[in-house]
This record gives C-alpha cells, structure tokens and sequence, in this order.
C-alpha cells in the first residue's frame, strides 16, 4: 500500500503526533541557547527584564518555554500545526505564554514597537517571496527599537543537497523548490543574498554564523548547511 502524501499543516500535525521523518524535540535548541550567550555577554543588548518575545513557527514551544523559564519573557507563538500548538499549550502551563494556530504569514496581531525579540528559526523559507518580504516588514514594524531578530534557515553556499534540489523540483522563484517530502515550496538563501534581504528592510546585521560544508569522506552530501543571523532594529530609530 503506498505512503499517504501530507502536505503543509496536515505533515506536521502528524510528525508531532506520530514523528515518521522527523526527530522533533522538546528540548530547547542549542542555537538558542547560544544566541541567549550572545546577548548575556554583550551588555549593550538592551534586552530589558520579562522580554516580550514572538515566535514565529514556534512547533511544541520549547523555545519559548526556555525563555520564559530562564529569561522570564512573556511570549507568543505561531504555528500552523494544531497538534503542535496542543502540546504547546499543555507544556507551558502556568507561564505567560499566548499561542495561536495560524500562518506566519500576512499581518501579525501585535502593536508597533512591542517585541524585544522575534524568532524566526526555520519557519520563514516556507514563504512565498511576497510574504517573506511582508514579514520581515512586519517583524520591523513589532520590534522595538533596539530589539532583535534570532533567524535560523537554510543555506545555499556549497551545499549539495540544496543544488539538488533545485535540480530536481526547482520553481519559477530563484532559489525555491518544491520539498520531496512536505510538498510545499521551500525557499533556500546565499548568505549575501540574506543579509541584503534583511538590510534592505532596515534591520542592522551584528552576527552571521554558517554551519560547516557537511561531507561524508567520500565527499558526498552530508547534513543540510544552515545559517543564523543575529540582527537589530536600530536603537535609536523613532
């Protein structure tokens, strides 16, 4: 009998329930935990106490939850997965934690200058390049001034896999693919390309950080190369 096809919401709705091609933790992601490092140690961060943060994609919420617990952040999160909000909610029981089942597309119900962080940890590349360009706008607009941006994604520098893809199941959109898997257009960044993307819509860029050329000794593609980028609205931006 051949394998029912998910796509979109409907895959992850099941990986959280019944995980078949996904390892989907409850632990906080060590990106996280590095990017928390980054501003502890640099004291001009700005970060007050009870941050309020957004999620944008936030699966089972254990990131949030870990902000929340350690940073005592009031936080939101946004998933298109109801399965995973479900395990969100139950797991952030008693913290100040609001989620919502929806895309991270289109305006997000929060006033101008409000967040102090908003993550955006491989969530974004399911975008279209309008609603990509909108959120980050949005993201703009909901940050305070001084506020950050934590993006993890994809990386398109010297990475088999991605070459691959866009081989195989490439779009009309410059570095979009079809995913094998999810069925939905994935869309994968140069890091120049990022990095313009996000100075362009007036975001200042303090750290960019790339994972290895992940290749097996017989130099075939290993994991997928991410990227994470560290940027921020101007302090003094009125």
């Amino acid at each position: 009998m051949a394998k029912k096809v998910r796509h979109g919401a409907t895959f992850w709705d099941h990986e959280y329930t019944h995980a078949e091609h996904l390892k989907l933790s409850d632990e906080v992601s060590e990106d996280l935990e590095k990017f928390v490092r980054f501003l502890v140690r640099h004291k001009d961060t700005q970060i007050r106490h009870h941050p309020h943060v957004l999620d944008l994609g936030c699966g089972n919420g254990r990131n949030l939850i870990y902000l929340a617990k350690n940073m005592q952040a009031r936080g939101y999160g946004y998933d298109t997965s109801a399965a995973a909000i479900k395990q969100a909610k139950i797991a952030s029981g008693g913290l100040p934690l609001t989620y919502e089942v929806r895309s991270i597309a289109g305006i997000i119900d929060l006033p101008d200058d409000s967040q102090d962080i908003v993550l955006d940890m491989m969530a974004s590349h399911f975008l279209n390049s309008a609603d990509r360009t909108l959120l980050r706008n949005e993201i703009m607009r909901v940050l305070r001034p001084g506020g950050w941006l934590f993006m993890k994604t994809f990386l398109r520098d010297e990475d088999i896999h991605t070459s691959r893809l866009l081989k195989e199941s490439g779009t009309d959109e410059e570095g979009t693919y079809i995913h094998p898997i999810i069925g939905v257009p994935e869309h994968v960044y140069f890091e120049s390309e990022l990095v313009e993307f996000m100075q362009d819509g007036g975001l200042l860029i303090e750290n960019v950080s790339k994972s290895h050329r992940h290749r097996t000794n017989q130099g075939k593609a290993g994991k997928r190369r991410t990227v994470s980028l560290y940027a921020r609205k101007d302090p003094y931006s009125k």
